[in-house]
C-alpha cells in the first residue's frame, strides 16, 4: 500500500527543492522519513543546498513580478484548479498524511478536506479583498485604504499538520498576489513533495512557474529563510522554541513574522454542563491525533460538585480507548502513534515530573511493546500549581483539576504562558459571557472542545502562541501591505488637515 500511494502521487524520487516547475538535486545531507507506526524508513529526501535555495528564491522573486499584477479573480481561478486537484487525489493524499505523520486515516482525510476547503474560501475571497473609503474632513478630498501584496512569503510548517497549514498560508497569500517558498517539517517531507508535484502540474497547465516553491531541509534552511531580506513575511508554525529562534532574526531585519506556536488548552466544566457532551469533547481533544495538535486539550478544570463523576467517566473512556490503539490506516483505529522516540521520552518525563510534584496517574501512560511509537494516553489528577501543568508536552497527557468557581477556573485557564484555545461547558448565559470576556485565548468555545477549528474563522492565539492569525476572517491582511491614500480632485489650493494655516 505504501508504494502504491507514493506512485499515485509521484513521490518516488525525492530531491531538495522545486522551482520553475522542476525538481533540483541538493546534494546535501539526507533526511529519512519514518513511518511512526513501524519506525521504518518510508523514503529519503535530500536537503537543499546553498545554490538550490538561491535558485528557488530567484524563481519566486521573478514570478512575483507577473503573478502580482494578474487580476485577483484570475489568481483565484488558479487556486480553484489547485483545490480541484486536491479533491481528485484526496484518498491518496489522506493516506500519505497518515502514513507519514501517524494520525488516523479519518484525520488524514480530514486534513486534505481542510486544504480543499481553504482553496474554496480563497476563490471567493479573491473577489472581495480590498480597503475602505473614508470620509475626509477636507472638501474635495477622497481618502482610501488600499492593499498590495508583500512579495515572497516563507512558510515553515510542522509535522502534525503537514498539508493543511501550508494550504492556509499558500491559498490565501496566493490570491493576494504573493509567491511562496515552503519548508516542511523534516519529519514529513513526502506530503510536501506530493503537494508540490500537484502544484507543478496545475501551474504548468496555466503557463506559470515559480508561484509555489518547495525546499526540503532542517533548521539550517529555516534560519536561512529568516535571515533573507527578500522574504517579506515568514510564517512559522511549530513549537515555542522555533518561534524564539526565528522571530528575533526576522525582527532584526524589520521583516514580518506570522507565528503559530505552542498551546496549553483547557476545558472548564461547570455544574450545569451536559457531561455526555463534555466527556466526548474532552476525549477527542485530548487523545485525537495522539495528543499532537496545537489545540489538543491538556487541562480540565471541573467544578467540585461534578469533578468526581466527570473523572470517573473519563477513566472509563480512556480505558476503552486503549483497545482502539493501532495501525492508523485501519478504519477501526482511534489512536495512532506519536511521531517518534523523542515524543515517547517527553511523555514519560512529563508523567514522572507530574507524579513527583504530587499528581496521581489515574490510567494510561504505558508504551506499547510494538514496532513504532505507540503509547497509551495518560490521565492525571493534578493541581494547577504543578509546574508541569503549565508547560506544553506534545503528547497525549491530560491533567484533571478541581475548582470552586468559574472565576477560579478562568484565572487558572489564563495562568499559563500559552494562549491558543479554551472551552467552557455551561448553559448559563452569565457564565458564558464572563468566560468569553475574561479568557485570554485566541479561540474560545462554548459546549464544544478546544480542537477542530473551521477554516472560516481566524486561527491563532496570544502570548507564547505568537499572536498570528491564519485561515479565515480577515487573516488575508497579514499577507499584504496597507496603503492609505488621499486624492485631492479640486483646482483651488486645498485646505490642510486639522485646520493648519501655512501661508
Amino acid at each position: 500500500m505504501k508504494d502504491d500511494v507514493l506512485q499515485k502521487l509521484n513521490v518516488m524520487e525525492l530531491n531538495a527543492g522545486a522551482c520553475d516547475g522542476k525538481w533540483h538535486t541538493g546534494g546535501q545531507r539526507i533526511l529519512n522519513s519514518l513511518n511512526p507506526a513501524t519506525g521504518k524508513v518510508i523514503a529519503s529526501a535530500e536537503c537543499g543546498s546553498e545554490e538550490g535555495c538561491e535558485r528557488i528564491m530567484e524563481s519566486a522573486q521573478k514570478a512575483f513580478l507577473t503573478w502580482s499584477v494578474m487580476p485577483a479573480p484570475k489568481r483565484g481561478e488558479i487556486i480553484r484548479q489547485l483545490g480541484e486537484e486536491f479533491r481528485a487525489h484526496k484518498q491518496a493524499l489522506g493516506k500519505l498524511v497518515t502514513l507519514e505523520s501517524g494520525k488516523i486515516l479519518s484525520e488524514g482525510l480530514g486534513e486534505v478536506q481542510e486544504a480543499i476547503d481553504i482553496c474554496d474560501f480563497a476563490v471567493g475571497l479573491s473577489r472581495m479583498i480590498g480597503g475602505h473609503t473614508f470620509p475626509s474632513e477636507r472638501a474635495l478630498h477622497t481618502m482610501q485604504e488600499r492593499w498590495y501584496p508583500l512579495g515572497v512569503i516563507g512558510i515553515i510548517t510542522a509535522f502534525n499538520f503537514p498539508f493543511a497549514v501550508w494550504a492556509w498560508n499558500a491559498a490565501i497569500a496566493g490570491i493576494c498576489g504573493n509567491t511562496m517558498i515552503w519548508k516542511p517539517s523534516p519529519r514529513t517531507p513526502l506530503v510536501a513533495v506530493a503537494v508540490q508535484n500537484i502544484c507543478n502540474r496545475v501551474m504548468e497547465q496555466n503557463g506559470l512557474v515559480g508561484i509555489f516553491n518547495l525546499v526540503v531541509g532542517d533548521s539550517d534552511i529555516a534560519k536561512r529563510m529568516a535571515e533573507d531580506e527578500r522574504i517579506a513575511l515568514l510564517s512559522v508554525t511549530g513549537g515555542t522554541k522555533a518561534g524564539r529562534a526565528l522571530a528575533p532574526i526576522v525582527a532584526k531585519r524589520f521583516g514580518k513574522c506570522l507565528l503559530e506556536l505552542g498551546g496549553n488548552n483547557a476545558i472548564i466544566v461547570m455544574d450545569d454542563a451536559n457531561l455526555d457532551l463534555a466527556v466526548d469533547a474532552i476525549a477527542f481533544g485530548a487523545i485525537g491525533t495522539a495528543g499532537q495538535r496545537c489545540t489538543t486539550t491538556r487541562r480540565v478544570y471541573a467544578e467540585k460538585s461534578i469533578a468526581g463523576e466527570l473523572t470517573k467517566r473519563l477513566v472509563e473512556v480512556y480505558r476503552k480507548s486503549f483497545a482502539r490503539i493501532g495501525d492508523p490506516l485501519d478504519p477501526k483505529t482511534l489512536i495512532g502513534p506519536v511521531i517518534g522516540e523523542s515524543a515517547v521520552l517527553a511523555m514519560h518525563e512529563a508523567i514522572a515530573r507530574a507524579e513527583a510534584e504530587g499528581g496521581t496517574l489515574l490510567c494510561g501512560g504505558n508504551r506499547l511493546e510494538w514496532p513504532g511509537f505507540f503509547v497509551e494516553p495518560a490521565l492525571i489528577a493534578a493541581k494547577h500549581e504543578m509546574s508541569v501543568v503549565k508547560q506544553e508536552t506534545f503528547a497525549p497527557i491530560l491533567y484533571v483539576m478541581e475548582v470552586d468557581s468559574l472565576e477560579e477556573a478562568v484565572k487558572k485557564n489564563n495562568d499559563v504562558p500559552q494562549g491558543l484555545s479554551s472551552a467552557l461547558f455551561s448553559y448559563d448565559i452569565r457564565r458564558i459571557e464572563y468566560f468569553l470576556k475574561e479568557c485570554d485565548t485566541g479561540i474560545a468555545n462554548i459546549n464544544i472542545g478546544t480542537s477542530g477549528a473551521e477554516i472560516g474563522g481566524a486561527f491563532g492565539g496570544e502570548k507564547e502562541t505568537g499572536g498570528g492569525r491564519e485561515s479565515g476572517s480577515d487573516s488575508w491582511k497579514q499577507y499584504m501591505r496597507r496603503q492609505t491614500t488621499t486624492n485631492f480632485w479640486g483646482n483651488a489650493k486645498p485646505e490642510k488637515a486639522q485646520g493648519v494655516q501655512f501661508e
